[in-house]
């Protein structure tokens, strides 16, 4: 009986071997995810003597063929600061048709250059219509400055977009390790590697050796939930941020509205403190139909949309009337940081004026 058995537990450990081969060998064919990178140039390219080209870039990563299949494409090689809103809506309009005409596309990495990058990762944050990732990416230090840092954050940013639970989650800011949402994030240091961080609500996750890791959400609209469309949008409207200081004029913003704003950001003291001749400045361009936004200039601190009708402070009808419609043209920028509520306006102005849809915006992305 033992002689008959043996023969065929060789034969079941052989065919469990051969299984197990085949599984394996199975899994090796599953091709890996393909990312694409858009570069637009930034620190991360800025080599001395030249800019390093998107296939540069892509070359300088280690190993990331274990994480994807890369490809890549050059929409721009400046300083970010040097990108134009008619070079965001390009970039915008890219993404979107590489998403839209590639369905085996897991994810986009852009690069950027550190001193705008939340502003760009913002704008498509809105703007890219789909639930893959775009991860921005950028460094602080340069190709030829010791200690450079791009390849390693190039390289993560690449697994991030390869990575089947950074789906849904909006657009990505990825440097030193560390995964935030563009929505929140922003450069908190001039020359630190750490500079990119969250104030108040910390990281969405890291980027570990072994893996990926997500620790929370993203629960503002954003992306594919997102209602702008910029398929009609030639030009982005002008809005500018004016910072409240002691002693203020309002003749900046008087300023602003009289060349072409159509809506002020006022980057404000506390939760909404103007000062100087503000209060003067801010009247006067509600007059002239432009919409004010009021945020913080503090960081972090949410300022609450206002609710409910204007108190009634006696005076005759035509100038109740009057400061009811000042109060209606003022919105709460809730927690957006004023570089944000910036963007978010500039959008909201492609498809309405109206001050309350403008404040539902707000309180919804």
């Amino acid at each position: 009986m033992r002689q008959r058995l043996i023969p065929a537990l060789v034969l079941l450990c052989l065919g469990v071997r051969l299984a197990g081969a085949a599984a394996a060998t199975a899994q090796d064919q599953t091709p890996l995810p393909k990312v694409r990178l858009v570069a637009t140039g930034g620190t991360i390219s800025n080599r001395t003597g030249g800019r390093l080209t998107a296939e540069e870039l892509i070359a300088s990563m280690p190993d990331v063929e274990r994480y994807a299949r890369p490809e890549f494409e050059q929409v721009a090689n400046v300083a970010s600061s040097s990108l134009t809103l008619d070079q965001w809506l390009q970039l915008s309009r890219r993404v979107n048709q590489l998403f839209a005409n590639d369905p085996e596309l897991a994810g986009i990495v852009v690069t950027s250059g550190t001193d705008t990058l939340e502003e760009t990762a913002y704008f498509l944050h809105l703007t890219v219509r789909d639930v893959r990732p775009v991860v921005v990416v950028g460094s602080m230090r340069n190709p030829s400055t010791l200690g450079y840092e791009g390849a390693a954050n190039l390289l993560e940013g690449f697994r991030v977009a390869a990575d089947p639970d950074s789906r849904g989650k909006g657009a990505l800011v990825v440097l030193n390790d560390e995964i935030n949402s563009a929505r929140e994030v922003t450069k908190t240091d001039a020359l630190r590697l750490q500079t990119f961080q969250t104030r108040g609500y910390g990281v969405l996750g890291v980027v570990d050796r072994d893996r990926v890791v997500y620790y929370r959400d993203v629960v503002k609209r954003h992306t594919a939930d997102s209602e702008f469309d910029l398929a009609g949008v030639k030009e982005l409207p002008r809005v500018d941020v004016i910072l409240t200081y002691q002693g203020a004029p309002g003749d900046l913003i008087r300023a602003a509205a009289d060349h072409g704003a159509r809506g002020i950001v006022l980057a404000t003291a506390g939760a909404g403190a103007t000062s100087g001749t503000q209060g003067e400045g801010i009247d006067y361009a509600i007059q002239k139909g432009v919409v004010i936004v009021t945020g913080t200039r503090t960081g972090s601190g949410r300022i609450a949309a206002r609710r409910g009708p204007l108190p009634d402070r006696g005076g005759d009808q035509t100038s109740t009337e009057e400061a009811r419609a000042r109060f209606a043209r003022r919105i709460s920028a809730e927690d957006l940081a004023p570089l944000k509520a910036r963007i978010l306006l500039m959008l909201a102005l492609t498809k309405t004026d109206d001050p309350a849809e403008i404040q539902r915006m707000f309180v919804e992305y």
